[in-house]
């Protein structure tokens, strides 16, 4: 059996990335797309044939048809993100039309259409559970912005827009990956990285020696800066000298928007196809497309929402930044200083280090990987009642960093699920970011329950030498972040596998459970630990815990600059909508991007920023339309970590019984159910946006 596709041998074992490779791909996808539209013929001329179909006979039979293809297209996916290659990326350039062709046939077959239509009018309805009637609908709903009440040249269209639009957002995300690992800024002297903190200055070094500078080192470099955020962000904050930081602001503004990585063009026909898209489907522009999907449902809601927090914010924002030009005039000496984009990052810093009495640099050392695993772990179960532990060598991985784990129920030690953990950033061959996508679903079958699997992908510090990976407390938060996606996949109980985990979940909620855990960064008995649990802030050579004091400092500080941060998402998801919905014939996106900054950042952008070029989540990501999610979700989230608060976090029972109830509900019912009657499951009553705000110091 050896010498089978390892592509082809998925949804009974775990994908043997030790075997796969490019050659693996076309014969593999290939061959299981003849397979799925053969079978789909066959289940079309049977659903027509039908007088009344049934559960089994349409949404059963069709997941089992094509689940192949999709774990085997969603391995060559997540290699591409995670192990790209020009072997790869030319191997699903040669199969990824024939995949979206077949899926949106399936969206557009009017046989499985009419069938979920009889199935929903007849008397199997009553026969069918409150999560299958939900996936009925979402199916049906699902279908009808997939074109399939199209017909003739305006179907064939509509394919041809998916077709053209899959492939665009991948030749996005492929020139964005290049232009980034394509950059350095290479440093020879002393006085160039100034100010620079020990960690910052090993990463560098490493970059430079990773670049051929053999006999580079912290102390004498050379340092390789690059625009991959555990570089770029260091420099940003620390180097001393301003000519420096400005070159890599620019840089960093500009990515991916000149040949022979540009962008642009491919943004603009994104935009151009989306808008001709959602014309085809009766909708007056993709916003609305997008939004009949997502909890909001419609643009007005999530505009109420943002304009909310703009009216909030601004005015704070404003006063933040005369604060911040203050200081920075006070502490440079010079009383005319106009602080520039490149700027607010440096000084912003120092404003924190002073306010706080705190570095990110003497945080490091008590936010070790391994250390923070631990921490995180125990509070999974102190929380949820899980058990996690290390599985390394037990499953095949796709690069030598990456862990693997088990999660079993802590009491009876009865397995539930799996996890992969890319913690590193590998610019070469990794794209930024952080994110959580489902390997396996949960599935149950006559044979029993097939596991859930998740991959956790970070793009965090990497270990140096001998030291282990030194984290930032935002590192550690977007660690937190990751693992609440995947707890809401692997803990789910639901089992029909169109709505398990996160499957049916709506875009903006589903926000929910990883936000809400990234509260936890800021819980005494998490960071500090409890006489029963040692916290995850150890010193990673002494083992002494983090100080309560710097810590007390560490949670003041998260309203440092809040307003700052709030308006920069409210900026942000202004303008995907503003470009999705209300972006005028011909107007082009930079000057949309000028418009929307001008209500919605205290600084304007440059003239020459093209930031547009590198917004992987709208032109490579799923949040077209929806990038507003994280601040509703957020709103969620805020809110139920109030529920824990109210509880009382000084009462280990409370929060253990709270936290079974976040479990049972938010974690357990996945796409089950409506994400407000889940929530209202847990909390009693309907979201309130009053946590967040007061989280953020703007009540």
């Amino acid at each position: 059996m050896s010498d089978v596709n390892p592509l082809l041998r998925l949804g009974d074992r775990l994908p043997a990335f030790d075997r796969i490779t490019p050659a693996h791909v076309e014969p593999a996808i290939c061959g299981l797309c003849e397979r799925v539209s053969t079978g789909f013929e066959g289940l079309e001329r049977d659903l027509e044939a039908a007088g009344s179909p049934s559960w089994e006979g349409t949404l059963t039979r069709l997941h089992d048809l094509v689940e192949p293809l999709r774990l085997a297209w969603g391995v060559v996916n997540h290699l591409m993100a995670v192990r790209n290659s020009p072997e790869l990326r030319a191997a699903h350039q040669a199969v990824q039309p024939e995949v979206v062709r077949l899926f949106v046939r399936v969206g557009q077959s009017r046989p499985l259409y009419e069938a979920l239509g009889r199935l929903r009018a007849e008397e199997a309805w009553a026969a069918l559970d409150a999560t299958q009637r939900r996936v009925v609908e979402n199916e049906r709903r699902d279908m009808e912005l997939s074109g399939v009440g199209l017909e003739g040249a305006a179907r064939e269209r509509f394919q041809a827009v998916s077709l053209e639009l899959s492939e665009l957002s991948t030749r996005f995300s492929n020139q964005l990956l290049d232009a980034t690992k394509a950059f350095e800024l290479l440093l020879t002297h002393s006085d160039e990285v100034a100010g620079l903190p020990a960690s910052a200055r090993a990463v560098a070094a490493a970059g430079a020696r990773a670049h051929g500078h053999a006999g580079a080192t912290p102390e004498a470099g050379p340092w390789r800066i690059s625009l991959d955020a555990p570089s770029f962000g260091p420099f940003l904050e620390h180097a001393r000298r301003r000519d420096l930081r400005e070159a890599l602001y620019r840089a960093f503004v500009a990515r991916a928007s000149s040949e022979p990585q540009d962008n642009r063009p491919l943004l603009e026909r994104i935009l151009a196809l989306r808008q001709e898209l959602a014309k085809l489907l009766g909708r007056r522009t993709y916003a609305e497309v997008s939004l009949a999907a997502k909890m909001a449902g419609h643009v007005a809601a999530a505009d109420a929402l943002l304009d909310r927090l703009r009216a909030a914010a601004r005015p704070r924002a404003e006063e933040e930044h005369r604060e911040l030009t203050a200081f920075a005039r006070e502490k440079s000496g010079d009383a005319s200083l106009a602080l520039a984009l490149w700027d607010v990052p440096f000084w912003a810093e120092r404003l924190r280090e002073v306010r706080y009495a705190y570095t990110d640099e003497e945080l490091r050392p008590y936010f070790a990987l391994p250390r923070v695993l631990d921490g995180l772990f125990a509070l999974a179960e102190r929380l949820f009642g899980v058990r996690i532990t290390a599985a390394d060598g037990e499953a095949p991985v796709w690069h030598a960093d990456v862990r693997y784990f088990r999660l079993a129920e802590a009491e009876s030690s009865a397995e539930l699920a799996s996890f992969y953990l890319d913690p590193y950033s590998r610019p070469a061959d990794k794209r930024g970011g952080a994110w959580m996508d489902t390997c396996l679903d949960r599935l149950v079958t006559e044979w029993g329950v097939r596991r859930p699997v998740a991959y956790l992908v970070c793009n965090q510090t990497p270990p140096v030498g001998g030291t282990p990976s030194l984290m930032t407390f935002r590192e550690v938060e977007t660690l937190f972040h990751e693992f609440g996606h995947g707890l809401q996949h692997l803990l789910t109980t639901v089992d029909h596998p169109q709505a398990a985990g996160i499957n049916g979940v709506e875009w903006d909620a589903v926000e929910l459970a990883s936000q809400f855990l990234e509260n936890w960064c800021y819980d005494p008995a998490t960071v500090l630990g409890t006489p029963d649990s040692p916290g995850l802030a150890r010193h990673w050579q002494t083992g002494e815990p983090l100080p309560p004091e710097v810590f007390d400092r560490v949670r003041g500080s998260r309203t440092c600059r809040a307003a700052t941060a709030t308006l920069r998402q409210v900026y942000l998801a202004t303008l995907d909508l503003e470009l999705h919905h209300r972006r005028a014939p011909g107007e082009a996106s930079r000057a949309v991007q000028e418009r929307v900054a001008a209500r919605n950042t205290v600084l304007p952008p440059l003239p020459e920023d093209r930031f547009l070029c590198s917004f992987a989540h709208l032109f490579a990501g799923g949040y077209a339309a929806g990038y507003y999610s994280y601040k509703w979700a957020e709103v969620l989230a805020a809110d139920a970590f109030a529920g824990f608060e109210e509880a009382g976090l000084a009462d280990p029972e409370a929060v253990a019984r709270t936290g079974r109830r976040f479990r049972a509900t938010v974690l357990s019912l996945g796409g089950s159910r409506p994400p407000l009657e889940v929530f209202r499951a847990f909390r009693g009553r309907d979201p309130s946006p009053e946590p967040l705000l007061r989280q953020a110091g703007l009540a």
